[in-house]
């Protein structure tokens, strides 16, 4: 008789225990979950849709603020201007939030005090006092009557009318005469001060954009 040694003997197969799925219990939880988390997505992302106005409209109010539209279509269409550019000029100024400035300019439009005395006197404010330039309604009659004052000047000129808000009539008369005349008057290499060529810069990239992104509030087309 042969002996089974330890090569030759049939070992007893080892059993394993059987893999089995989740439970029913943890199947259905699974798929709770899974839709309750279906449902917080798809709540969220029209949560996202419905306030997508809401962010543009904060980030316009940070990036390109506009107030008092209504004021502004109103003084434009008086005085013959473009609303879009009346605009760029309180951006440029104020980006409308009013203030008085070290020099005493004062207002959304920062109107120097002489200088609202000027248009008082031409545009028959009889009444007129300095503490009004805090209305809004007056500062912006009066700093668009000076612009309308300095297009007439400037013959509609953009540049000119804003260089001369910012830096005054006489500077840029000189300006222009050094040039050898408006048709040869170039911003870029004819303004010698650097807050000017700046400040016309932004006035017109600003008219651009306050045309394109608020057509209905200033009454334009596009």
């Amino acid at each position: 008789m042969i002996r089974a040694t330890a090569h030759t003997a049939t070992r007893a197969p080892v059993r394993r225990p059987r893999r089995r799925g989740p439970s029913r219990a943890v199947a259905r939880r699974r798929r709770y979950i899974a839709i309750a988390l279906a449902i917080l997505v798809g709540g969220l992302t029209a949560l996202l849709l419905s306030n997508l106005g809401l962010l543009e409209t904060a980030v316009r109010e940070i990036t390109l603020p506009l107030r008092h539209d209504d004021i502004i279509r109103q003084q434009a269409r008086e005085k013959n201007l473009d609303p879009a550019f009346l605009s760029a000029v309180i951006y440029q100024e104020t980006k409308f939030r009013p203030r008085t400035s070290s020099a005493g300019a004062k207002g959304l439009m920062q109107l120097l005090p002489d200088t609202a005395q000027f248009i008082a006197h031409k545009s028959g404010g009889t009444r007129f006092e300095l503490a009004d330039l805090a209305n809004p309604q007056i500062n912006i009659a009066y700093g668009a009557w000076y612009l309308r004052y300095l297009m007439d000047k400037y013959h509609e000129n953009v540049v000119l009318t804003a260089a001369a808000y910012n830096a005054g009539e006489r500077n840029v008369d000189d300006w222009v005469h050094k040039a050898g005349g408006t048709a040869q008057f170039d911003a870029a290499r004819d303004i010698p001060f650097p807050e000017t060529r700046s400040y016309v810069s932004g006035v017109l990239d600003h008219q651009k954009a306050y045309r394109s992104t608020y057509p209905k509030e200033l009454g334009l087309s596009r």
